[in-house]
């Protein structure tokens, strides 16, 4: 029995160390932060090679032509991408609640409401709704209704509830910040690529040509971020 307590004090002395119920979590962090990565780079292929449309009728045609394609124009990996960011928000709260506990709760709940508010902003399958119907439609009053509803699901797509989701997330990388430098378990290097990311991400993307300038720029310190975080929970994940 003492020696049980006693190694059960070793687990939680050692910086690194994490209890073993917990390390599957660990693991899915790791791989959805290195799968991610990968998601990003697709898309940010996909969007080079397949530029999306500027307007509801270019959508419409591309969801013609190709609804895979018209899909991942209105970021469907992205939605994915959200999906595997609980994994690593949740992976990072188990490693880093003993540096600051408070704060990383309420990283975590911002998080998770900002993927929430994602998944409430994204209209790429009530697009490619809209798209069959307008190939349907037989009237010239018809096709200009459908065009209004995608319009309203393209300001929608940019809208309020993206705002917040970007912001969410932003605070979330700034409030990791100190926690990392504190805990020691990540590096200086991981938790200042987080900093840079989220101070790039102060402009949301939807935010004109300046915010399309920040988002993009935000991308180097992020998939830094994305690498070294993802490495450092496999490992946490094996111990």
């Amino acid at each position: 029995m003492a020696a049980e307590v006693s190694g059960e004090l070793y687990r939680k002395q050692v910086p690194g160390n994490v209890d073993s119920s917990w390390k599957g979590i660990c693991n899915a962090g790791g791989v959805a932060a290195l799968s991610m990565l990968v998601l990003m780079i697709v898309q940010i292929v996909i969007f080079v090679v397949w530029p999306p449309p500027n307007t509801v009728a270019g959508y419409f045609t591309l969801f013609d032509n190709s609804w895979l394609l018209g899909l991942l124009s209105l970021d469907l990996l992205y939605i994915v991408d959200s999906i595997l960011l609980i994994l690593i928000y949740l992976a990072l709260y188990i490693v880093l609640r003993r540096a600051g506990e408070s704060a990383m709760l309420v990283a975590v709940v911002f998080g998770i409401a900002g993927v929430v508010a994602y998944f409430a902003s994204n209209t790429a399958f009530e697009m490619l709704s809209l798209s069959n119907q307008y190939a349907a439609a037989t009237t010239e009053v018809q096709r200009e209704n459908l065009l209004a509803g995608g319009q309203v699901m393209l300001e929608r797509y940019k809208g309020t509830a993206f705002d917040v989701y970007y912001v969410l997330n932003t605070i979330v990388l700034l409030i990791f910040f100190p926690v990392m430098l504190r805990s020691k378990l990540f590096g200086k290097a991981t938790a200042y690529f987080g900093l840079a990311a989220g101070v790039l991400m102060l402009v949301p993307s939807s935010a004109g040509m300046l915010g399309l300038y920040f988002s993009l720029a935000s991308l180097v310190p992020w998939a830094a971020w994305l690498v070294l975080v993802g490495r450092r929970l496999l490992q946490f994940g094996k111990r």
